[in-house]
């Protein structure tokens, strides 16, 4: 889940604690079932460690450099990313490509970085405008192609998120996300450099989704519905099921 800038510090470092209170003995978490990553800004990474210290959720970072270390005003490497226990990284999120002029070949480098210090990028791809679901599967695999080509081997978490859905009232039907993220899941498998790699779906995701989505997703990629810790519980539960049912099969 990604708190993107919503939070300031004391509002974030709340949460934490809210989360941690209300999840730290969730099944999901106690029997290692669901893997759980929160996306904080750079200012919030150390009180995530802390807040959330002992549940098992795993702390990302909502961007990462291209560089590695050096001359690169403003920057936040993946080295110093990894220092800091950092184990996931977001990549072109739509808003960075949108507002900061994020290219595929930025999220290629920035990906790139990531694997070469261990951190597991989570590459965000959609399609811009609604559209029929074939066109948007053919759109975010040819965007993911764009945005994998010539990076380093290693598995990746792929983020479908239809930029037209991201802060809407409802995600895409379930129909067009799993005939989206079967396409993207297919074109993963075909390349052994990416073994391993999951597909996630986000824009305007909550309780309920999972369950309707089932097998065609690893996972959700949360945003505004996870600042209320129930329904990230609500959600969980829905993983949960779904771990349990995959593992039985």
């Amino acid at each position: 889940m990604s708190l993107k800038a919503y939070f300031g510090r004391r509002q974030a470092a709340t949460w934490f604690g809210e989360v941690a209170a209300q999840l730290r003995d969730h099944s999901a978490l106690r029997d290692a079932l669901v893997d759980v990553f929160v996306l904080p800004t750079y200012l919030q990474l150390g009180d995530a460690h802390d807040g959330l210290r002992g549940t098992g959720i795993a702390i990302g970072a909502q961007d990462v450099s291209a560089f590695e270390p050096g001359p690169y005003t403003g920057e936040i490497t993946a080295a110093e990313l990894a220092e800091s226990d950092v184990r996931y990284a977001e990549v072109g999120h739509a808003e960075r490509r949108r507002l900061f002029g994020v290219t595929d070949q930025d999220v290629t480098a920035k990906v790139a970085a990531s694997l070469r210090h261990h951190i597991t990028p989570v590459v965000c791809v959609g399609e811009t405008a609604s559209t029929d679901a074939a066109a948007a599967a053919a759109a975010t695999v040819a965007q993911l192609t764009a945005d994998l080509a010539g990076a380093s081997a290693g598995p990746i978490v792929v983020a479908y998120e239809p930029v037209w859905a991201i802060g809407a009232a409802e995600p895409a039907s379930p129909e067009h996300i799993t005939t989206v993220t079967r396409g993207l899941r297919d074109a993963l498998a075909a390349d052994p450099a990416r073994n391993g790699s999951q597909v996630i779906y986000g824009g305007s995701a909550g309780p309920g989704l999972l369950t309707r989505l089932g097998d065609d997703v690893d996972g959700l990629f949360l945003g505004r519905f996870a600042h209320d810790p129930s329904a990230l519980a609500a959600v969980l539960d829905e993983a949960v099921t779904l771990a349990i049912r995959r593992r039985a099969a």
